[in-house]
């Protein structure tokens, strides 16, 4: 699971064959580093499951493999889900010329549990949807939650299933239900309050005990949730949960809080609601897809 990402611009074409070359075997090596394409620019994208790890891979790029790039500023792998069930009746009709192309799909779309993940089952029944035209619903739906309902970041832990549809002898094609199945999904946005969602880390601070009171009040102001304190040796611990889009940049503010003297792991805890996607706030979500 990748909740940081980062585009990456090579400076010469032969950075850039040296990158496609580097960052699979790196990718190989470490589960926890993903690279990608961003579709719309095309530029690379670096991904990682925190900003010092993500560091750590751009300081290895550069030093151990020796390539020239500039980057970009970290951004937060935001994620969507649906807010309530939605029944979804679409029909796809196309008529041009000789052949055209008809499918009609019904969909029950419903919320699961955090960390679910995404689940498709065909349901269908007296083969009102022909079996080998299944694949291409299962193709449009896969395809279209990757780009999200509301501010193109991947919707995540829900459950799709095909209940019924109807296809036409000559029409009908694997391709003309995958289209189908697309629309049926863009119209969650609509029918399935849909609501973006962040990373929430579990963050522990070690801190003297003379600077608690800073740091929590600067996790606060983060957004973040105090959980518990307590000592540890001559040192206070806080633990809390913060949104990663706060806790970017960290490290230097807190090194000023305690004087240098803390320090702060962190883990994912899971995702939480986020605030509305406005424009200001959420940038373009190329650089934040999975």
């Amino acid at each position: 699971m990748f909740l940081i990402e980062t585009m990456i611009e090579p400076r010469s074409r032969a950075d850039r064959q040296k990158l496609e070359r580097v960052l699979p075997k790196m990718a190989a090596e470490d589960p926890a580093f993903g690279f990608g394409v961003d579709q719309e620019s095309g530029q690379l994208v670096l991904k990682g499951i925190d900003e010092e790890q993500l560091g750590g891979k751009i300081d290895a790029l550069r030093d151990e493999h020796v390539v020239g790039f500039q980057v970009g500023q970290p951004q937060v792998a935001y994620r969507e889900t649906l807010g309530r069930r939605a029944d979804i009746d679409y029909i796809h009709k196309k008529r041009a010329g000789g052949a055209g192309e008809f499918a009609r799909v019904k969909i029950t779309f419903e919320p699961s549990e955090p960390g679910a993940g995404y689940q498709f089952e065909s349901k269908v029944v007296g083969g009102n949807v022909p079996e080998e035209y299944v694949p291409g619903v299962e193709k449009g739906l896969a395809l279209a939650k990757e780009n999200g309902l509301l501010a193109g970041f991947p919707v995540i832990d829900f459950t799709a299933t095909l209940t019924d549809g109807d296809y036409h002898d000559i029409d009908s094609s694997q391709r003309a239900f995958e289209i189908a199945a697309g629309a049926a999904f863009r119209e969650l946005r609509d029918k399935a309050s849909p609501k973006l969602v962040e990373p929430i880390m579990r963050v522990e601070v070690t801190t003297p005990a003379d600077c608690v009171g800073d740091v929590i009040g600067d996790l606060e102001s983060r957004r973040g949730v105090i959980d518990a304190t307590g000592a540890r040796g001559d040192a206070q611990v806080i633990v809390a949960k913060v949104p990663l889009a706060n806790m970017i940049g960290y490290r230097d503010p807190l090194s000023s809080l305690t004087g240098g003297r803390a320090r702060f792991p962190m883990v994912f805890d899971g995702y939480g609601p986020a605030p509305d996607p406005d424009p200001d706030l959420f940038p373009p979500a190329a650089a934040m897809r999975a």
